[in-house]
């Protein structure tokens, strides 16, 4: 399965450029002309790793990347620096902000392509496995779930969230943190919503009794609980 990569990069050219160069590579590219559209693209989509230029109008990258890192989302999210500055103290500065590696201009595509591969290598990939927790599972792959063998559909915002539940088990978030986990941090959505997909949820996994699983704290959110956290 292709990996996809979130380019953040104002110059059409190069933006242009590193596009055609990656999708030769068969990755899939979303593209974003600034940090606040990049953030957007966030919202909408799951992405494996984070290209972003240093220098851009308004927010720079380096900034776009600090303020990722504090997103337990993106926390640990593959970030490759793309940069016109030589300097050592400017790259320690990209490294310390967030990034993962960096890349200056004019890019080689040769090394493009092995230092994107070097970062997805190091990075675990779910979207090539399956999450399983008693009887449910899900693939990540071809966003199908499956409740004690029985294949059940579920909508792309249940999706989302049962994946996230999944890889943050026994664990309350509140319904603020689930909108700016699901739905991004560039969407407004009001927090009602959550209530909303979190029943449709539970309804899938009803007739199994699963449904029990999905917890509400009172006065503070929902929570997957696997084992007696509460």
């Amino acid at each position: 399965m292709s990996r996809t990569i979130l380019l953040v990069e104002d110059a059409k050219p190069i933006r242009e450029m590193l596009r055609f160069a990656l999708e030769r590579e068969n990755y899939r590219v979303l593209e974003a002309d600034c940090a606040a559209k990049g953030r957007d693209v966030l919202g909408h989509e799951s992405v494996d790793l984070i290209m972003v230029d240093w220098m851009m109008p308004g927010e720079s990258g380096v900034e776009m990347v600090r303020k990722l890192r504090k997103n337990d989302v993106y926390s640990k999210m593959p970030m490759l620096m793309l940069t016109a500055r030589v300097d050592e103290e400017d790259i320690v500065k990209g490294l310390e902000a967030g990034a993962d590696d960096y890349l200056t201009k004019p890019v080689a595509i040769k090394e493009l392509s092995a230092r994107v591969k070097a970062l997805l290598r190091r990075t675990t990939s779910v979207k090539d496995e399956k999450l399983e927790v008693g009887g449910i599972v899900l693939d990540l792959a071809t966003r199908q779930l499956s409740i004690e063998d029985q294949m059940i559909h579920i909508g792309q915002t249940e999706f989302k969230l049962l994946r996230f539940f999944l890889e943050n088990q026994n664990r309350v978030y509140t319904r603020g943190q689930l909108l700016d986990f699901i739905w991004g941090t560039a969407v407004y959505v009001e927090e009602r919503t959550v209530d909303v997909h979190m029943l449709r949820l539970r309804k899938l996994f009803k007739p199994s009794g699963l449904d029990k699983l999905f917890t509400t704290v009172r006065g503070m959110g929902y929570m997957f609980v696997t084992s007696k956290a509460i």
